[in-house]
């Protein structure tokens, strides 16, 4: 028998606009906490020094969490020139500086951009990735200053784009729409070698993944406001004005198919025992139920037109 999860049982997804300075675990337990809930987690850790769209689950809406990790994202980047560090951001040590050359104009950084940063592309994760070695994330090897070797990896760059080059402070942004497993550090990292002065993040935030947009984010100073308590509120209105801000538990697989299945069909799938259907498409598919367009999870259809389940939602 599983164990029992302390708190509210609350099912969906929040859109939290991560705040600098704190780690994606550390933001997550504090909304956790907010909402009594008996269970959550986050979809895809942001540095400390990184800001802007984290989705956090709650309940069952968890067990869809990995198609959120496999999500393309979105970022924006400002990335200060003629200063490398250790960790490819502002919260490492300087090693190097260099002056910015005169031949670093906006036409070269484009002409960089649009040769080695497009498309599919191979990335080196630094050393102060949260990528684990032998159980060990890297960056916890590497403040104790051990090294070793990483892996190359292939990544998606679906768009990048030069936002804005201020050479009079040696600093340029970037918006860059990518696969899962980029490091936009790796980026500004590789770009200032190739210009020949080095670069580092300064900002990096998170606008969008997968489904979810930057508008609809919501800040840690919205969520306290609506979280305090109102004269003469009972616990249950609180609470009713905080789940107010979950968005579906289906959403994180919105983009699947929709399939609409009787009662009969639903007993018959919760049983483990397979459904057969009219249609023959091959396809995964988000699961409703026909009576009330309840969401159950998600199944898969094969070729011969037989759904079997994947992922339910728990019937307790």
């Amino acid at each position: 028998m599983g164990r029992r999860h302390k708190g509210r049982q609350l099912d969906g997804v929040f859109l939290l606009d991560k705040p600098p300075g704190v780690s994606s675990n550390g933001v997550l337990q504090y909304v956790k906490r907010l909402y009594g809930a008996a269970k959550a987690g986050h979809t895809g850790a942001l540095d400390p020094l990184a800001t802007g769209m984290l989705p956090l689950t709650f309940g069952e809406a968890t067990k869809f969490s990995q198609f959120l990790l496999d999500a393309d994202k979105r970022y924006q980047t400002t990335a200060k020139l003629g200063i490398r560090t250790d960790s490819s951001d502002a919260d490492g040590k300087v090693i190097e500086r260099q002056e910015v050359g005169e031949h670093v104009s906006e036409t070269l950084i484009k002409e960089l951009l649009i040769k080695h940063f497009s498309g599919e592309i191979e990335q080196v994760p630094s050393m102060f990735s949260a990528l684990k070695y032998k159980g060990q994330p890297l960056y916890k090897l590497a403040r104790k200053g051990e090294t070793v070797e990483v892996k190359s990896r292939r990544v998606q760059i679906l768009n990048i784009e030069l936002l804005a080059y201020r050479p009079e402070l040696g600093e340029i942004d970037l918006d860059v729409r990518c696969s899962k497993g980029t490091y936009i550090r790796s980026i500004v990292e590789d770009l200032g070698l190739m210009l020949g002065c080095g670069a580092h993040v300064t900002v990096l935030r998170r606008l969008e993944s997968g489904p979810y947009k930057a508008a609809m984010m919501i800040t840690i100073e919205q969520l306290d406001a609506l979280a305090a308590t109102i004269d003469d509120e009972t616990e249950q209105q609180r609470n009713q004005r905080l789940d107010a801000l979950m968005i579906p538990t289906y959403s994180p697989v919105e983009h699947l198919p929709k399939l609409s299945i009787d009662k009969v069909q639903q007993l018959l799938l919760f049983q483990g025992k397979p459904v057969e259907l009219e249609r023959s498409a091959q396809s995964l598919v988000r699961i409703h139920l026909s009576d009330d367009d309840q969401f159950l999870g998600i199944g898969e259809i094969n070729e011969a037109g037989i759904l079997r389940s994947k992922r339910l939602l728990s019937t307790s």
